[in-house]
Parts: C-alpha cells; sequence; structure tokens
C-alpha cells in the first residue's frame, strides 16, 4: 500500500504530465490553425493576382 505523500507525488506527476500534453496539443492546433490562415490567404492572393493578369490580356 501507498502512503499518502506517494499518492499525492503520483497525482501531481500525473495532472503535470496530462497538462504538458494539454498544452503541446494546443501549441499544435494553434499552429495548425495559423499555417491553414496563411495558406488560404496565399492561395486568394494567387487567384486576385491571376484575375487580374486575365484582364489585362482580355484589353
Amino acid at each position: 500500500m501507498a502512503s499518502a505523500k506517494q499518492l499525492a507525488d503520483f497525482g501531481y506527476k500525473a495532472f503535470s504530465g496530462s497538462m504538458m500534453l494539454l498544452t503541446v496539443y494546443g501549441g499544435y492546433l494553434c499552429s495548425m490553425r495559423a499555417y491553414r490562415y496563411f495558406q488560404r490567404r496565399s492561395a486568394l492572393k494567387q487567384l486576385e493576382q491571376q484575375a487580374i493578369n486575365a484582364e489585362a490580356v482580355k484589353d
């Protein structure tokens, strides 16, 4: 049987570990969202440039 101190230490380590994993996962989600935002912005800018070029060719 584990003592109260050992049990508390294990609980603290488990809680700290889960918080670390949540922090890493949150950072991953945030970076993926930022990546998709910049990719989308780049794609829209490219489409806009293509539309401008197409209009210039028409004239």
